[in-house]
């Protein structure tokens, strides 16, 4: 570590290849707590590099588990959260809207740092287990349409820098790396980042990895479409940006898509989009952020035609069946 660390003092930046050793080394646990902290700070300082991120990319991938989805073209749809503005869990709710309009949608989620409404923390609430098991998800992508990766059951590198990054208690490059080491590799991917820095740092990486996505920021800070203002969208290779009126949408205000302050709270708001009892505004951010997962996998169609299919797969129930049937198999 001595080496990476002088590296870095003297304004250098590491590899690909250095990061990826150093992730395999704290894995076996061959660094304390101190120079973990020390290296954590010093690319949080600077800013972390492409080559560094996937570089601990491939170190999270290599010492997890890779669950073989190869023959499915699925979707991850997901934020780097970090933006302080305690929305419900949008990325959750649009993922059974996306699965409810025949997309397979493989989900990776955690339970939230900042907030009630995590992705595990939801599910779990209505009665989801979380498995690990390969034939059990294959049975929920088969059969849901949809199934879901609880992080800690596969990125296993992750448990060695928590408690240094707990002791931080301040954002490190690993915040990033979430939606970055989905456990099948999902071939296609909407990504929200909470700073127009992270997009473009999000933005290279994918073009280094290759595979197909969507990265969206709402230029007042939200790491996903709020409505609340415009936002930037990058998919197939080409950027815009849009007005909430331009979609046909009216703005809404940030008390709207706030999550609450209570586990009750999250339930209800999550459980009445889905059964058509929510307020417009919360639809709508549902719906428009959907729309952005369905334009990334199915290239067909524009912004526009998605908003329409994401409104069907609302509208009609299906996201609703969507999610009894994913709650039913996994029990």
């Amino acid at each position: 570590m001595k080496k990476y660390l002088l590296n870095l003092i003297e304004g250098g930046t590491l590899t690909r290849e250095d990061t990826h050793e150093i992730m395999l080394n704290i894995t076996k646990e061959k660094y304390n707590e101190q120079q973990i902290a020390a290296l954590l700070m010093a690319l949080q300082v600077r800013g972390v590099t492409v080559d560094e991120l996937l570089g601990f990319r491939d170190g999270l991938l290599d010492t997890g588990k890779y669950i073989d989805f190869d023959d499915e073209n699925t979707i991850d749809i997901v934020g780097t959260g970090g933006d302080g503005k305690n929305t419900f869990n949008i990325s959750t709710c649009c993922s059974f809207v996306v699965a409810g309009a025949g997309y397979k949608v493989t989900k990776h989620g955690n339970f939230g740092s900042t907030s009630v409404s995590g992705a595990s923390n939801i599910l779990q609430e209505f009665g989801a287990k979380f498995s690990d098991d390969a034939d059990k998800l294959r049975r929920s992508l088969d059969e849901a349409g949809i199934c879901y990766f609880h992080a800690p059951l596969f990125a296993y590198g992750m448990k060695f820098v928590g408690p240094t990054r707990k002791a931080l208690a301040v954002p490190t490059c690993f915040n990033l790396l979430g939606p970055l080491v989905n456990p099948c590799h999902a071939k296609n991917s909407l990504h929200g980042t909470a700073t127009q820095d992270q997009m473009r740092l999000y933005n290279n990486v994918h073009q280094k990895i290759g595979d197909n996505y969507g990265i969206v920021y709402s230029y007042d800070g939200y790491d996903e479409i709020s409505l609340t203002g415009s936002f930037k969208y990058i998919f197939n290779n080409q950027e815009k940006v849009y007005s909430p009126e331009e979609l046909g949408f009216e703005r809404v205000t940030p008390q709207e898509i706030n999550g609450g302050n209570t586990i009750d709270d999250a339930k209800r708001i999550f459980f009445s989009i889905l059964d058509g009892t929510s307020t417009e505004g919360q639809k709508n951010v549902v719906m428009v952020n959907a729309a952005c997962a369905i334009s990334v996998i199915d290239k067909s169609l524009s912004l526009e035609d998605s908003i329409a299919v994401a409104k069907e797969s609302l509208e009609s129930g299906k996201a609703l069946a969507t999610f009894r049937k994913f709650i039913e198999v996994n029990q």
